[in-house]
């Protein structure tokens, strides 16, 4: 592994949180102006996949009694969770 390879986990993982947080407050927002409950469904999911990289990244970082593989798998988890949610946004009205 290389040295700089923390480091740039740590700034991806940065960069994922600004924007996922980003979609997640537009489509929050145009949720609350249309009332369209697919947008909801929207902004939700994409919260559930950025918390899920949220979480991953805290574990990674920092002592939390997790081990790595835990942390891996409650990333997937909640990744897999949001883009069903997702899913469900784009086929609901």
């Amino acid at each position: 592994m290389s040295s700089h390879t923390p480091a740039l986990v740590v700034a991806l993982k940065a960069i994922t949180l600004a924007l996922g947080g980003l979609i997640s407050y537009l489509s929050y927002r145009a949720y609350r102006r249309t009332d369209a409950r697919a947008l909801g469904y929207l902004a939700l999911g994409f919260g559930v996949i950025t918390l899920g990289s949220l979480l991953a990244g805290v574990f990674d970082q920092f002592p939390t009694g997790f081990e790595r593989n835990t942390a891996l798998v409650i990333e997937s988890a909640l990744t897999a969770i949001g883009f069903a949610i997702i899913t469900y946004s784009l086929y609901s009205e």
